[in-house]
């Protein structure tokens, strides 16, 4: 099916999407749109969207299915290439959907059978190749699943832990919410979402988790009343975990330097209890758009800065220089510790990208830098794995500030957080490293440097 016209738009518009495409149907579109994002080079998400757009007969259903598919695929891309000797769309989905969703060739074969709608019947080799296939001497890019330009920075850190992370990095990600303190205790909400199977996350002492279906998908939970009421965010539970670890009190002053869309900036709010003096701000004016509604919804406080866009940008924050208790530094980053949700995103980080992120974490971090106050903290956090992007980061701080700058202990940073959490992150030479491997949630970093007096 790759790069052929998907086969069934007059016939499906017949129905009106009134009948859910069958499985095999699915994967020749999850076929179609992995063929749209090796030939065009571009986000999955885009190729899903325009796909749907185009084929507005598939109902909601149809087309998370067929998500859960393309992201699947790209999660094994390298690995499912391997075992089936080749890497166009067909194969890679083909190889996925065994070592992946762990079908056996004879389920396989029912899916590509050929008949109305469903891809072209596995040819002998690729029934051999799924029946014999392994990934025995495979190099590590491949049982990892990464690019392999990546691996030299990767293997200091996680030393003989980098393939069990790389391949809990291409595994689903599950579902983390996190219950709003200034709404009530975590055992309050629980009630609500006991249909869901929710329970506790194992180290944040707001955090929930809930099981995700078989395909990959959870529950609707941004529709139910609690959410409504502020109740609950959406939140990793290493996110969760980063704002706990940045030790906010009431009585500072506290900056989100790298505020986006405010998931850390209201996790800052309920750890006050509202009682610190809270600013959130983002070099990008979009990225701030939604903070405001949910900063309504949860009852958090805090002082948004929008900078205007444009050539003319004033610096919004120029009358808090040096007064600044803590500095929230959320940085731009390659997102390589959240590549189970976003998938697409390893195999399209270059080189030339790392480059320009950390150009970036070192500008942002020096913006930091004039904002924190002798004696405060900057809580330097991305949601990646690369150490070029963590202690080198902290690094080129340190040397670029000679002598004013110190890096706390892990030991007094792990403090702030639970107990348990020291026994399962990773210490680096500056800061701590969660892992999906190691805590079971995306890949967050976290070093706080204090200013010295």
């Amino acid at each position: 099916m790759a790069g052929q016209a998907w086969p069934f738009r007059g016939a499906v518009n017949a129905f009106q999407g009134t009948r859910p495409l069958t499985p095999a149907a699915r994967c020749s579109a999850a076929i179609e749109v992995l063929t749209d994002i090796a030939e065009r080079r571009r986000p999955a998400a885009d190729a899903l969207k325009d796909w749907g757009l185009a084929h507005r007969f598939a109902g909601s259903g149809d087309r998370a299915g067929i998500a859960s598919l393309v992201y699947d695929a790209l999660r094994r891309r390298s690995s499912a290439a391997w075992i089936m000797g080749s890497e166009a769309p067909r194969a890679v989905l083909i190889g996925a959907l065994r070592l992946q969703q762990g079908l056996a060739a004879a389920s396989v074969a029912a899916l590509f059978s050929g008949e109305r709608f469903a891809p072209e019947p596995l040819t002998d080799d690729e029934r051999a190749r799924l029946e014999t296939g392994t990934l025995e001497g495979a190099p590590p890019e491949v049982a990892g699943d990464a690019p392999s330009f990546v691996l030299p920075d990767l293997a200091p850190t996680l030393g003989d832990d980098l393939i069990p992370e790389l391949k809990a990095l291409a595994r689903r990600a599950p579902l983390d919410i996190r219950v709003n303190a200034l709404r009530g205790p975590r055992e309050d909400i629980l009630p609500a979402l006991a249909a869901y199977g929710a329970a506790p996350t194992p180290h944040a002492p707001a955090g929930l988790r809930i099981p995700i279906g078989a395909d990959g998908r959870g529950p609707a939970l941004h529709v139910e009343a609690e959410f409504l009421d502020g109740w609950y965010e959406i939140q990793d539970e290493g996110s969760q975990l980063a704002a706990l670890l940045a030790a906010p009190r009431p009585g500072e002053t506290i900056v989100d330097l790298c505020a986006g869309g405010g998931g850390k900036t209201l996790a800052l709010a309920a750890e006050t209890g509202n009682g610190a003096r809270l600013i959130a701000t983002d070099g990008d004016p979009r990225r701030l758009a939604p903070i405001h509604e949910r900063l309504r919804r949860s009852g958090a406080v805090a002082e948004v800065r929008t900078p205007r866009s444009g050539r003319a940008r004033t610096d919004v924050l120029e009358d808090l220089d040096g007064t600044v208790d803590r500095v929230l530094v959320d940085a731009p980053c390659t997102g390589s510790g959240t590549w189970r949700r976003n998938p697409d995103a390893k195999w399209r980080l270059r080189p030339g990208s790392l480059a320009m992120r950390t150009a970036e974490q070192a500008q942002v971090l020096d913006r930091a830098a004039r904002l924190v106050r002798p004696g405060g903290r900057i809580v330097y956090v991305t949601c990646s794995l690369l150490s070029a992007e963590n202690d080198a980061a902290v690094a080129g701080l340190l040397s670029r500030w000679r002598g004013r700058f110190t890096v706390d202990a892990a030991t007094d940073v792990l403090a702030a957080g639970p107990a348990s959490l020291g026994a399962a992150v990773r210490t680096t030479t500056h800061g701590i490293q969660m892992s999906p491997h190691r805590t079971g949630t995306d890949g967050f970093y976290v070093a706080v440097i204090a200013r010295n007096g």
